[in-house]
């Protein structure tokens, strides 16, 4: 036993980086499956881990609400969520801003079957439509808002994933769907090109990068540098690319979401 424990501790010396680095947890906002994430998220974050020394462990949630869950349990040392996610845990969990998509907006959009005829979303009266989640900002609450403003009535069905959104309007499951322009885009070609945009939102401030209130500051410069970086190498730029970021990140701030907070105090 004591030669096993001498082993232990003469492998820890001998590579102390894997034995001791700072191992913090991350949560993406599930639009996607599980299997997608992992695919798009775990490049950046090898590269990340190169440039910091730290270790990150990507926890998937199987839902939004899961999700949704694991913020509200401060689960994650870092979290890429959506506006809504950020201004509500940046108050009740202390979660605060890192970085967010360089030059970049966020539009709800509902779509339609391309051989539909459905042209806008005042064709959507009376209809079952196909949501994410309650809580997805843009796909979700942006475009129900939407339609209520406009006197449309509609029975909201929540399907889990933008990804579920689009399938089951592309099936016939669902005369029209929310999801946001990068998702859609993203789309395989066989599903996208069964659809088409019949609404676009205004756009607001994108989804947050934000660090629980436990990471300190030192961390938060490191990873931010990291993130800054990534666009300056090839490997990078291609991490960026897998992920839909080809504008790199910008650093964050807490009142970057202001746009959000009014938004929601006018409809309060």
């Amino acid at each position: 036993m004591r030669a096993y424990n001498l082993f232990i501790v003469l492998f820890c010396l001998t590579f102390s980086s894997l034995c001791f680095s700072k191992l913090l947890i991350v949560g993406v906002v599930p639009q996607y499956a599980a299997s997608k994430i992992v695919q798009q998220w775990q490049p950046l974050l090898e590269l990340v881990s190169a440039q910091t020394g730290y270790r990150f462990e990507l926890r998937t949630a199987k839902t939004i609400t899961e999700f949704e869950q694991r913020l509200n349990e401060g689960v994650y040392d870092i979290a890429y969520m959506n506006p809504y996610h950020f201004i509500t845990y940046n108050t009740e969990q202390g979660y605060t801003a890192l970085a967010h998509q360089a030059n970049k907006k966020i539009h709800g959009i509902m779509v339609a079957r391309i051989d539909d005829d459905i042209d806008s979303i005042s064709d959507l009266q009376g209809q079952q439509l196909a949501f994410p989640s309650p809580l997805a900002f843009a796909a979700s609450m942006l475009t129900r808002g939407s339609l209520s403003q406009r006197g449309i009535s509609f029975s909201p069905v929540y399907v889990g994933s933008h990804d579920s959104s689009y399938i089951s309007v592309s099936k016939g499951f669902f005369k029209a769907g929310g999801g946001v322009v990068r998702t859609f885009n993203a789309l395989p070609v066989d599903v996208k090109k069964t659809l088409k945009i019949v609404w676009k939102s205004p756009g607001y401030t994108p989804h947050a990068i934000a660090t629980h209130i436990r990471v300190d500051s030192d961390t938060r410069r490191n990873i931010l540098s990291a993130l800054s970086e990534l666009n300056k190498s090839d490997d990078g730029i291609k991490a960026l690319e897998n992920l839909g970021f080809q504008s790199g990140f910008i650093s964050a701030k807490d009142s970057d979401w202001d746009d959000i907070r009014n938004l929601m105090s006018e409809k309060d």
